[in-house]
């Protein structure tokens, strides 16, 4: 877990060094699994999980990689290792949605979506203002509908998405 951790949280050293006091603080942290509450010096990296043997949600992965030009997202499929430490059993379990794990919390369905498009910036950045104007409620109906029809239309793979060398450092076990 704490390869996991050390791979999506960086610490940024305070300005003019850091005292020796926060020096280990940040050694522990590496080391640690457990989260500092000190935003200032924590930067929590974005974490899509996803579906990895559904079309639909490989095809997102896609969009997203190649649209994410300061590379800022990492990727795990629900089914690994990831996923079964850091998000809620029933998520890992019912494979229904795509899970946005990010500094400000934990997103399910269509505010996962939204807030990913958010972070593409530029169109993608209007696109999901746009569609937030939608009520939640509304937009998850419209999710759980193509959630619950995504096999038959884009298809279900034997295994889970692996990744290109090129691709390997952004996804997580």
């Amino acid at each position: 877990m704490a390869n996991v951790e050390a791979s999506v949280t960086n610490a940024a050293p305070a300005a003019g060094g850091v005292p020796p006091d926060r020096a280990n603080a940040a050694a522990t942290r590496e080391a640690s699994p457990a989260r500092s509450t000190d935003r200032a010096t924590e930067v929590v990296v974005p974490v899509v999980f996803f579906d990895g043997v559904c079309g639909l949600c490989n095809r997102f992965v896609n969009f997203v990689i190649r649209r994410d030009s300061l590379c800022e997202f990492r990727f795990s499929p629900l089914q690994g290792e990831t996923a079964r430490e850091r998000l809620a059993a029933a998520d890992v379990r019912d494979l229904k949605t795509v899970v946005l794990v990010d500094g400000e919390g934990t997103h399910r369905k269509s505010t996962a979506v939204l807030r990913v498009l958010g972070r593409l910036g530029g169109f993608w950045r209007a696109v999901a203002a746009v569609l937030r104007l939608v009520p939640r409620p509304l937009r998850d109906v419209g999710y759980s509908w193509i959630a619950g029809t995504r096999y038959a239309i884009f298809g279900k793979k034997e295994t889970c998405r692996l990744p290109t060398p090129a691709e390997r450092g952004r996804f997580l076990p």
